[in-house]
């Protein structure tokens, strides 16, 4: 298992077009962000599918409680605001809302869902960078994308 989880990091990272990560949590009905170049490897965890859906090994990000008050004190974490700014009525789920509000607010852009491959490019473009966006509980990437990003690399 330890081996599957390292094989899908690694590839993921030989083959993302993100070069940085911006992650979103929830702690205490405040809603933060952190910014760093790199995956947080404490906070990916080994998950799979439901066999209904194929059973296939993801990756899923998820920060303990301890660590978000540790980014959080540390400063590491900035407050956007209250969690009721990813309670919308709308079609989105929380991880295309926060993505919309980051968008927005850092950017000034208006937001439009795509479907643009991890490999490609990474959810928005900051300070000339293009940085992936998830928020807690995010699916960062499974078997099928994997196998998807390897070989448009190789092409």
């Amino acid at each position: 298992m330890k081996d599957m989880k390292e094989y899908l990091v690694k590839s993921y990272e030989m083959t993302t077009g993100a070069q940085g990560y911006l992650y979103g949590f929830v702690q205490n009905h405040n809603l933060y962000y952190v910014l760093t170049a790199g995956l947080i490897d404490e906070a990916l965890k080994l998950d799979h599918e439901s066999s209904k859906r194929g059973g296939r090994f993801k990756i899923r990000i998820r920060f303990s409680s301890a660590m978000r008050k540790a980014m959080i004190a540390t400063g590491k974490a900035v407050l956007l605001g209250s969690e009721n700014l990813l309670d919308t009525n709308d079609k989105y789920n929380k991880g295309e809302r926060f993505e919309r509000i980051i968008t927005e607010s850092l950017t000034g852009e208006r937001w439009e869902k795509d479907s643009k491959p991890y490999w490609e490019c990474g959810d928005v473009r900051l300070n000339g960078k293009e940085i992936q966006v998830k928020f807690d509980g995010a699916e960062l990437t499974n078997e099928s994308a994997i196998e998807k990003g390897l070989a448009a690399k190789a092409a």
